[in-house]
Order: structure tokens, then sequence, then C-alpha cells
């Protein structure tokens, strides 16, 4: 009787094999684009539109320039406007001895008397109407035409004393407004001229921001 070996079955599993869920490594997201690109500004307001916010600003600057340097050029030659040609800078004339010495109401009046005159106050009230003159015209400087042109632009509006009703002499002052004057805001522009970098348009700031000196002392500009 032969005896049959016979090799066990291998059994199949009947559960078919599930496919992985999982797929293939998510790739990187592509780089979002960049954001849109900001219209250039030229260092003016912020939130104003910088072109003619900075065109406002020159004709401004320019328009209180002159201001200055028509005022100077006009004591030292006498265009004979405010000032006589007899009585210019050139000529031996006062610029200050008129507009002090004619000083009659506040509480500075012997104080502007004393300096009417004076060489130091002439020489002084000169320099610093030229050189404010010069410096918000060409648009350089700005920081210290903004501190020289309001120590003037004060001691003037001082010396009127728009504030007073009556002068010295009893007359009435006929003072158009108690406080603010023309003095006043022609600081507030210089300030204003300063703060606002009014030279980078029309003017010669930005080629003076540049200079060794100006850059290692922003104050210069």
């Amino acid at each position: 009787m032969t005896i049959r070996h016979e090799t066990p079955c291998r059994h199949r599993s009947s559960v078919p094999r599930q496919k992985s869920t999982t797929g293939p490594a998510p790739t990187s997201q592509a780089p979002s684009a960049p954001p849109a690109a900001r219209p250039a500004t030229t260092g003016l307001v912020p939130g104003a539109p910088s072109a003619w916010t900075g065109r406002i600003l020159a004709v401004l600057r320019i328009g209180l320039g002159f201001v200055f340097l028509w005022a100077f050029t006009d004591k030292l030659f006498g265009w004979n406007y405010a000032t006589p040609p007899a009585r210019s800078w050139l000529n031996g004339g006062s610029p200050t001895r008129g507009f002090l010495g004619g000083v009659q109401a506040g509480p500075f009046q012997s104080v502007f008397h004393s300096w009417a005159g004076a060489g130091w106050a002439d020489w002084l009230f000169m320099l610093g109407l030229l050189g404010v003159g010069v410096a918000v015209v060409a648009g350089v400087g700005l920081r210290l035409a903004a501190v020289a042109g309001s120590v003037m632009m004060v001691l003037m509006w001082a010396a009127e004393w728009p504030m007073a009703h009556l002068s010295s002499a009893g007359t009435p002052t006929m003072s158009t407004n108690p406080f603010v004057d023309y003095h006043l805001l022609y600081a507030l522009l210089l300030v204003l001229f300063a703060v606002a970098n009014a030279g980078a348009v029309w003017g010669l700031g930005g080629a003076w921001a540049k200079v060794g000196l100006v850059d290692r002392n922003r104050w210069l500009s």
C-alpha cells in the first residue's frame, strides 16, 4: 500500500488587498505672487498724492523764499517800493531803524527801540533775509532755515504786537487780528517745508542730502 504524501495547500486570502490611500507626498505649494508694487512716493506728506503735494509745496516754498529775497534786495539797493534809494543799506541807511524804531505797542518796546539801527542788528537781519531766502528757494538747509526764519518772524510779530488795542500814544493800533498774522503763518510754512522735505521737488534738496557732511549731520538737511 503506497502512502501518498500531499503537500498542504496554501490558502490564499479571499480578502482583496486594499490599495493604499496614502498618495504621494504633497508637493510644496507654489510661492504666492509678490504684492503689487506700491506707487513711488517722494517722501512728502503721507496719504496725499505725492506728485501734486510736491508741486504745491514747491510753489509755496519758492514763493515764500522770494518774499525774503525781495525784502533783502529792496533794503540793500532801495527799489523805491518800501525802501527809497536814499535810505538803502548801500547808501548808509539802516534796515532795522525804521521798523524797530517805530514800535509803539507791546511789552518789548524799549528792547526793540534799543536794537533799532544797531550795526549788529542790521547785519543779523540782512544775513537772515538772504540766508533764509536762498535756502528756501533752492530747497537746501530747510531745517536751519526753519529755525532762523521762525525766530525772525516771531520777533517781528512781537514787535508789532497785534494783541494791543491801543498804541503807547493812545491811538488805535488798527490790528486786523489779535493773535495770528502773516509772520506766524510764514513761520509755520517754514517748519512745514522742513518736515515735509519740500526741497525734493523743483529744488536741490535731493542732491544736497547726498553731500557727505549733510548725510552725516541730518540737521543740515
